[in-house]
């Protein structure tokens, strides 16, 4: 994969994150999402790339989406799969919250897991506890083990969980435990990636969430050594369906990293559309934006955070009319 198409997905996801964040706080998640999908594709297919969604996001939520199995990119260039989520957050920026995102993750072709939108049970840890964790084993026994790896007691560990009615059981067997919970309203991508960061104060992702959440956000482990492991959860016999006609025969097998991303090879990036721990988010000043970007590639493990001044007067097709 060249490496060059760092730098150009980091265009995709600013232009994605200009074009939602004036969106913030109105309240209207749809328009947020439509606006961070439309500029999304429009950078895309300047990109000299033969590109194509392998897993998308929007069907869940009935938004607009950048589907599964569109093409994307000028047709010349590398073959690449695409996994996205415009806008990973559309709640977030609707009420004016903290850490919305625009993602994007690529890799050779074939190399990213092609499945349909449904949710998936995760957990995700970073580099000292990748290889020493089980979706399969219980809660307790995993705590037990990411404090092993991170050399502190069980009661220190903090797990980030998506606050969900679905995951009081889980709630109830991590407080039983003893370790701490880090609650987030939404966008769990940030959530594992926080996992594997230092200084965020967070040991571990667990929950159930969005499996294109779940293909993201183990490119982005991909590149800091840390590790996901993930099981699709369909909730209904259309969805069992979908994951067949996909391939997907045993919707209750482990997806571990070389299942999610194969090969020694993938670039992630995500951008901030509000401001969170992760990332800053979009600041407007007149005809001016501010950007902040994180991009990351999985061969060379290099991790950058691009900050970028945006002239909208000279991108008048990527953000909202003021």
């Amino acid at each position: 994969m060249e490496r060059s198409l760092t730098m150009e997905i980091v265009r995709v996801t600013e232009a994605a994150a200009l074009a939602s964040a004036r969106w913030n706080g109105k309240g209207k998640k749809e328009e947020a999402d439509d606006a961070a999908t439309t500029a999304m594709r429009e950078v895309f297919d300047t990109i000299p790339m033969d590109g194509v969604v392998v897993i998308g996001e929007g069907e869940m939520d009935e938004a607009p989406m950048l589907y599964i199995g569109e093409k994307l990119g000028t047709g010349n260039g590398p073959s690449v799969d695409i996994a996205v989520d415009p806008l990973e957050g559309t709640n977030i920026v609707a009420s004016g919250s903290w850490n919305a995102l625009t993602v994007v993750a690529i890799a050779d072709r074939g190399n990213l897991l092609h499945a349909p939108d449904m949710y998936m049970d995760k957990i995700a840890v970073g580099p000292e506890a990748a290889g020493q964790v089980d979706i399969n084993a219980s809660v307790y026994d995993n705590l037990k083990a990411v404090a092993k790896a991170k050399n502190k007691d069980i009661t220190d560990v903090v797990v980030t969980v998506l606050k969900r009615e679905r995951h009081e059981k889980l709630v109830q067997e991590i407080r039983d435990a003893g370790a701490m919970i880090k609650f987030i309203s939404d966008g769990d991508v940030a959530g594992a990636i926080n996992a594997a960061m230092r200084g965020t104060g967070v040991d571990m992702l667990l929950g159930q969430g969005g499996a294109p959440e779940g293909v993201l956000a183990a490119v982005a482990l991909k590149c800091l050594g840390g590790e996901l492991q993930g099981r699709l959860a369909p909730q209904t016999e259309e969805e069992i369906e979908r994951c067949k006609a996909m391939g997907i025969d045993d919707t209750n097998s482990v997806l571990r990293m070389e299942d999610l991303v194969k090969g020694d090879d993938a670039i992630f990036a995500a951008t901030g559309v509000t401001t969170g721990e992760l990332l800053k988010g979009v600041r407007f000043d007149g005809p001016i934006a501010e950007t902040e970007t994180l991009v990351m590639r999985a061969k060379t493990g290099t991790l950058r955070y691009i900050q970028a001044k945006h002239n909208l007067n000279k991108k008048p097709n990527l953000v909202m009319k003021r």
